[in-house]
């Protein structure tokens, strides 16, 4: 086997990282990011009150400083540190603060499309009889979902360019991968990881557009 061969071998296996951080991301984030938006619409003031400046606080630092503050804080803190230094360990801080961040960027886009359906819909519900929860999960969720698929869309793709920060501490994703190449003087492996999030980006982009198509009965 060439040396081309093994280097495309290994960024491969180096980009199932991104891969898998992307995955958890979304697994975790999208239903938390939910709950995220009920407790920012809460009309109990002080639940409101905290979830709004949490928010405000995760969307106005950068990603790269909160996956470091994640791994590094509590050792820095005098605890000990819940992720070791093994690989997993890494990845799983590096998950906890994906999940946290997206989370709360998923949660302005939920609230944005919560709040953008009418209220008459949900007044019409109430006459039908239905509960609140049957009004939002039959009703209200549905059309949700129509409204936020492209601003939903466009936070993807950016978690999937996002999750080359993991690297900030460690996790040998692709780009990581193809730096150590690039400081023994192969400079295409660095320009070649390109095409593998262009690729998945592409993929995701198909998807969401199918997924528009499939969604088209609301207009």
């Amino acid at each position: 086997m060439g040396e081309a061969s093994v280097i495309w071998s290994r960024l491969t296996s180096a980009f199932l990282m991104n891969c898998q951080l992307f995955g958890l991301t979304l697994l975790f984030a999208l239903p938390l990011g939910l709950l995220v938006s009920l407790g920012s619409m809460s009309r109990f003031t002080p639940l409101r009150g905290v979830v709004k400046t949490f928010v405000w606080i995760i969307r106005g630092t950068p990603l790269m400083l909160q996956i470091i503050v994640i791994y590094l804080g509590p050792g820095l803190m005098g605890f000990a540190s819940p992720w070791g230094s093994s690989t997993n360990g890494r990845l799983l801080a590096a998950v906890v603060a994906f999940v946290i961040n997206y989370a709360c960027y998923f949660s302005e886009i939920y609230r944005g499309g919560i709040e953008s359906v009418p209220v008459g819909q949900t007044e019409a519900g109430q006459v039908l009889g239905m509960t609140k929860s049957q009004i939002f999960f039959r009703v209200t969720l549905l059309q949700v979902i129509k409204r936020i698929l492209a601003p939903m869309g466009n936070e993807v793709m950016t978690l999937i360019k996002d999750t080359s920060l993991a690297n900030v501490i460690a996790n040998k994703e692709i780009i990581m991968m193809a730096k150590e190449y690039s400081a023994k003087g192969l400079i295409w492996p660095l320009f070649s990881t390109a095409l593998f999030f262009l690729v998945f980006v592409g993929a995701m982009t198909l998807l969401f557009n199918w997924l528009e198509k499939k969604l088209s009965y609301f207009r």
